[in-house]
């Protein structure tokens, strides 16, 4: 699952950030930090992320321990989706 988290989610932000040119984006690539994502960009991701994983994201997960890069993205949505199926 986790490799599937991170390619699904690499290419919507490749496609909806990048352009389509996605060569600099590491898995620890800051989106704040490098100006990939702004304000409304993470709340496109948040609405990316609830419709492909079926979860919802709480006001207060919206942090940068969660949404700042790839791997962040990752371990959150295997936590979200351990719990939910616990």
């Amino acid at each position: 699952m986790q490799n599937c988290c991170i390619k699904q989610t690499r290419d919507f932000i490749i496609d909806n950030f990048l352009y389509g040119d996605g060569d600099g984006l590491a898995n620890n690539t800051s989106f704040m930090v490098e100006g990939i994502i702004d304000s409304t960009g993470i709340l496109e991701l948040i609405t990316f992320l609830e419709m492909t994983y079926q979860i919802k994201i709480a006001d207060a997960e919206i942090i940068p321990e969660n949404m700042d890069c790839l791997e962040s993205i990752e371990k959150y949505l295997v936590s979200k989706l351990t719990f939910r199926s616990a």
